[in-house]
């Protein structure tokens, strides 16, 4: 099947979380499955940019409102991630350095679904399935059904995947005129509580919706920035699938990134040579467990509780371990976390900012990362840790309740805690150093974790299934005019749902009734056992009994009526007996036998 992915970020083209490593990774699984994936996203002014061949695959214009813009689609020459990659520019929109945080947001990321449409529309073919991924492109479901232009499209299949339901794309109703002419009953399909909210659009108008953890997708109906009563009212589509991470990319044997690798079996020497490094570079001591935070440093991963987790730690566990920070995020927590690197030298460090290179060293020679998140819809970085031996330390919500299991318990190799709170977080990290101390455990610990599989095989297959779900089917089987089809036998006078015809036992017995038949029979008449007897009823045909026929038994013994007839007896006729015996079709005699037998074709 041919899968369209449309996404506001695409690694290593342009990245800003881990939506970015989901839309770079899954489609190539996808393809090594035999189908064709294909990734559509805009043309930010990166370095991949620059540093690839492009060819132009289309050109065309479309309208935000009153405002016309004209795109271009440029496609990857080489095929470098696996997969086809297209790009839409938007002059004046789109070609910006940075991925979000502009004020025109709204009319960047509506621009560009417009243009993905619009481009799509100018196929001669149609995709098996587009699969959009969060706000930024959540308008598409609602356009192929509701915009009068884009309408020829609305029998393709579309799957949301929200990897962040925290961020929903809020905008007013006087920018509602961005969205091409639309279907004006259907306003609902697009407001949420006063607001045109495109996340929430996608989730009404989406044949499934999913998302990136099982734990997730319970967590919305209770815990989703507002639309909590929108996935309890929807969980009948919605579905969570656990994100997988590229093991090719993430290999502590052969990452690129890397000066020392290393295996299971040689996990110790391959990690400590990695933790020097660190140590060097940043001033920290390397005889004590070195536990790292990598990420955004704002609310939703408890970022804003980490200078007095590192503080309280440092007190109260007498400074028995180092922490090394990477992230960046809201000005208070980074200002916060720059003040501390003066008075806790040889112990914390932080680097502000986000370094590629840095944090793959970082997986690799950390004894523990921790991850206190308030939100974490999947999470990955606690994936790539474990791939590289280091130890996750997570809050359990979302995606990190799925994927670790704390070391107390039964084949458990994480340190888990409830709340993200100080308290907590604290005494989680008292639980590593105790961990740390027992060489035996962690060794044994760093091996298993290294051994776990987190890839994207099973996760691609499982999207593969929803598609299927989903599709609509190649032909549908429509049964001709004279043939009577199998499939729509009944055994047992076997009524189908909804039909006015309510069969006694005796009368229809051992016979097959076709679904959309009606037997009208007078109410001076006594059916007997024998009427239709081994006949089978075509769709859509109508028996009119008048009151003084007496019926036989033999009339029509194991003929086959053709579908839509009518047979009209008259108390005066006395039907014969041979008439289409053993005939699938009507007799050129009986069309041509007089007006006391007519047969009248519905042609309807």
């Amino acid at each position: 099947m041919e899968i369209i992915h449309v996404s506001a970020e695409c690694y290593p083209v342009a990245k800003a979380g881990g939506l970015g490593d989901v839309v770079g990774a899954l489609p190539q699984y996808q393809n090594n499955l035999g189908h064709i994936a294909k990734v559509v996203m805009p043309m930010y002014r990166t370095k991949f940019l620059y540093d690839n061949q492009w060819e132009v695959t289309h050109k065309g214009g479309a309208s935000l409102g009153s405002s016309w813009f004209e795109y271009t689609i440029i496609k990857e020459k080489t095929n470098k991630l696996g997969f086809d990659l297209y790009l839409v520019d938007i002059n004046g929109l789109l070609d910006r350095e940075k991925i979000y945080s502009y004020d025109d947001d709204t009319e960047r990321f509506t621009s560009f679904q417009i243009a993905v449409v619009d481009w799509l529309a100018s196929w001669k073919h149609q995709p098996d399935v587009i699969h959009v991924h969060d706000y930024h492109t959540a308008f598409i479901p609602f356009m192929l059904k509701y915009c009068y232009q884009y309408q020829h499209m609305a029998d393709i299949p579309t799957v949301l995947t929200i990897h962040n339901a925290q961020y929903q794309g809020w905008m007013g109703w006087d920018k509602s005129h961005y969205i091409p002419h639309w279907d004006s009953w259907k306003a609902g399909m697009l407001e949420w509580k006063g607001m045109i909210n495109p996340l929430a659009c996608g989730v009404k108008c989406a044949f499934k919706v999913t998302t990136v953890s099982q734990t997730y997708m319970e967590e919305l109906r209770y815990m989703s920035n507002g639309l909590e009563a929108l996935f309890e009212y929807e969980r009948g589509k919605c579905i969570g699938i656990l994100n997988g991470i590229d093991t090719k990319v993430w290999d502590p044997e052969q990452d690129t990134y890397l000066e020392n690798h290393f295996s299971a079996k040689d996990i110790e020497a391959g990690k400590m040579a990695s933790k020097k490094i660190l140590c060097d570079t940043f001033h920290l001591d390397i005889t004590k467990p070195l536990i790292v935070f990598i990420g955004r440093l704002v609310g939703e991963k408890a970022a804003d509780l980490l200078p007095q987790v590192i503080g309280d730690s440092i007190y109260f566990i007498n400074g028995k371990m180092n922490f090394l920070i990477l992230g960046s995020g809201d000005f208070w927590v980074e200002r916060q976390l720059e003040i501390m690197r003066g008075y806790l030298k040889g112990i914390y460090n932080a680097q502000i900012g986000y370094n590629e290179k840095l944090s793959h060293l970082m997986y690799a020679g950390a004894d523990f990362l921790l991850m206190p998140s308030r939100v974490e819809p999947c999470g990955l970085n606690q994936m790539y840790s474990m791939r590289y031996g280091t130890i996750p330390i997570v809050r359990q919500t979302g995606g990190l309740q799925d994927t670790v299991v704390d070391y107390n318990d039964e084949n458990g190799y994480g340190v888990c805690f409830t709340h993200a709170s100080v308290g907590d977080i604290t005494h989680a990290i008292y639980r590593s150093t105790l961990l740390y101390d027992d060489i035996e455990k962690m060794t044994a610990i760093r091996k298993q974790i290294m051994e776990l599989d987190f890839s994207w095989d099973k996760s691609a297959e499982q999207y593969i299934d929803v598609y299927k779900s989903i599709m609509v089917p190649e032909s549908n089987s429509v049964p001709e005019k004279n043939t009577v089809p199998e499939s729509t036998i009944m055994e047992e006078s076997k009524i189908a749902p909804g039909r006015n015809f309510v069969p006694e036992s005796n009368i229809m017995e051992e016979s097959n009734m076709v679904p959309g038949s009606t037997i009208i029979e007078d109410s001076n008449v006594v059916p007997e056992n024998n009427i239709v007897e081994e006949i089978n009823m075509v769709p859509g045909s109508t028996i009119i009994e008048e009151s003084n026929v007496e019926p036989v038994s033999n009339i029509m013994e194991e003929s086959n009526m053709v579908p839509g007839s009518i047979i009209i007896k008259d108390s005066n006729v006395v039907p014969e007996i041979n008439l289409g015996e053993e005939s699938n079709m009507i007799p050129e005699n009986i069309l041509e036998a007089g007006d006391e037998k007519q047969v009248v074709e519905d042609k309807a």
